[in-house]
This record gives C-alpha cells, sequence and structure tokens, in this order.
C-alpha cells in the first residue's frame, strides 16, 4: 500500500471516529443525566471536567472510573489514595466559590446531607450543573456509581466496579445471615449523646451484619439520646463510632452502669473507619470491618 493510499485510508478513519463522536455527542445532549435525587440536568457531552464538594462524592468518581475527570475537591477526600492528590477548594464548611468558578467545570458533585445546602444554592446560583449522589442503604451504592459513569462516560468501568459492590454486599449478607441477632447502640457523640436513626445508613450496615440499631424507630439521621433513655434500651452491644481517643473514653463512660446488658457481657467496641458515614463506595468494605466488631461480640 502506498503512502498515498495508506494517507486517505487513514484520514477515512479518522472522520469516520469523529462522525461516531460527534452522532453520540448529539444522542447524550438530547438524554437527559439524572442524578441520585431524580433530579435531571442537561450536558451536551460526558463531563469532563467535574469538581466534588464531598469526601464521598470524590470516592464515587474514582470507584465510577472517573478520577481523572475530577479536577478539584475538599477537605477530607482521601478515598482513594489517588484522590489526595486532587487540588482542594476548601471543606464542608465553606469553599472558595471564585476558584470554583475560575475552573469552569462541567459539573459539580456534591452529596445529599452531607454537602452545605446552603453551599449548594450557591454553587447553582453561579449557574452551574450540580448533581446530586445520595443513598440511604448499601445496596444503593451501586446504581449510584453506574449513575456517574453515565455522567462522566465511563460506563464499562462504572458497571464493573459496580457489579463487584453488588457481589460483595450479598456476600456479606449471606455470611451473617441467621446469625445471633444483636441489639447495638451505635453512638455517634458524647455529651450530649448523638445515635443513629432507621434512615441512617448505619442502620442498615446493622442489618447485613445480623444486627439491630437499638434506636432504629427514630425517624432523625442523629437522634439525641438521654442516658435514661439509652439505658431503658438496654442494647446488648455499644459501639462508639469515632477517632479512637475520643471513642475509648465514650466507651469508658458506660462502664460507670454495670447493669447495662452490653457492659455486664463487656461488648463496648470502638469503631474508627470513617468511610460508612462518608456516603461512598468504602462502605460497604467499612461494613465488613463493623461485622467482624459484631462478631467477636458473639463469640
Amino acid at each position: 500500500m502506498s503512502w498515498r493510499i495508506f494517507a486517505a485510508a487513514w484520514l477515512a478513519l479518522l472522520l469516520s471516529q469523529a462522525g461516531a463522536a460527534k452522532d453520540a455527542a448529539s444522542a447524550f445532549s438530547h438524554l437527559p443525566i439524572v442524578d441520585d435525587t431524580g433530579r435531571a440536568l442537561q450536558l451536551a457531552t460526558p463531563a469532563q471536567r467535574i469538581v466534588a464538594l464531598a469526601p464521598g462524592a470524590t470516592a464515587l468518581l474514582f470507584a465510577a472510573g472517573a478520577g481523572d475527570r475530577v479536577i478539584a475537591t475538599i477537605q477530607f477526600a482521601d478515598e482513594p489514595a489517588a484522590a489526595k492528590r486532587v487540588p482542594r477548594l476548601g471543606d464542608l464548611q465553606s469553599i472558595d466559590l471564585e476558584r470554583l468558578l475560575a475552573l469552569r467545570p462541567d459539573v459539580v458533585v456534591v452529596t445529599e446531607a452531607i454537602t452545605s445546602p446552603l453551599m449548594i444554592d450557591r454553587v447553582r446560583g453561579l449557574g452551574l450543573p450540580v448533581y446530586t449522589t445520595r443513598f440511604t442503604r448499601l445496596a444503593d451504592i451501586a446504581p449510584s456509581i453506574a449513575r456517574l459513569g453515565r455522567l462522566a462516560g465511563t460506563e464499562v468501568a462504572a458497571e464493573r466496579e459496580a457489579a463487584r459492590l453488588r457481589d460483595r454486599l450479598t456476600e456479606l449478607r449471606a455470611t451473617h445471615e441467621g446469625r445471633e441477632r444483636l441489639t447495638v447502640l451505635y453512638q455517634v457523640w458524647s455529651h450530649p449523646i448523638y445515635s443513629i436513626g432507621g434512615s441512617h445508613i448505619v442502620t442498615d450496615a446493622l442489618a447485613t451484619c445480623g444486627a439491630t440499631n437499638a434506636f432504629a424507630s427514630e425517624r432523625v439521621a442523629a437522634p439525641s439520646l438521654s442516658v435514661e433513655a439509652a439505658l431503658a434500651r438496654n442494647p446488648q452491644v455499644i459501639i462508639a463510632s469515632g477517632p479512637r481517643e475520643v471513642a475509648t473514653k465514650w466507651i469508658a463512660e458506660w462502664r460507670r452502669f454495670p447493669h447495662l446488658a452490653a457492659t455486664a457481657a463487656g461488648h463496648l467496641y470502638v469503631f474508627d473507619d470513617p468511610r460508612l458515614d462518608r456516603m461512598g463506595p468504602g462502605a460497604i468494605d467499612a461494613t465488613a470491618g463493623l461485622c467482624r466488631v459484631l462478631d467477636t461480640a458473639r463469640r
């Protein structure tokens, strides 16, 4: 094949690919992207420049194969390790809006119940598209990743990771199905005591491990409790979730009540894996760690 024939064939291939890309972009622009809340947003092409304003949203994007498209995030977005290299715009309470606008992102990804509603309103006020991630059950994580794959045009990688996480969750549930059902007080703060309610993802994590949240009947995500209310529920296990040094002090306070079932049995534990609270894909692996704590209580 002469170089002229080769060049002509190569040019035809390039033009064909360009046409296919144009057709794909055109099709994409006519299909609204729907986020985890059901809100639709219109983009002309898959997002190439993404800002994530929550640690969990950042982790979800990396899991969806779109980590190289994340151009900025916020403090504590350290999952996976590669996310630590992404520039920071601020934290959950405040970001540099001027820098955000200067970055010209295609979309800003936030997490419901994590990202400040005021911050979200300010971002929308800048005229930037906002995509919201949300889940209250572990089973919602895989579909959330798949939707982000659609947003970024990384569907193959996103579906692969979504399938892996679905399998991991199915395995966890099968492993702990039928085990002794323990009642758990899951403490996230002290003075006053805060636990978690039925709508919080930790309630689903406990159920996955074959346990019951002692305060699942509470509708708010993080109910405030009196000591008397906690004693009245008489949980079999108390898990203090927080930095180990702090959570250890919370656990020590329950030893003042020797007749409490959890104290009497010595079932007082510290759980210091923050991934369960950050609303990212690591919540499933964190749940596996929570299950190991509960299995210890069953021995």
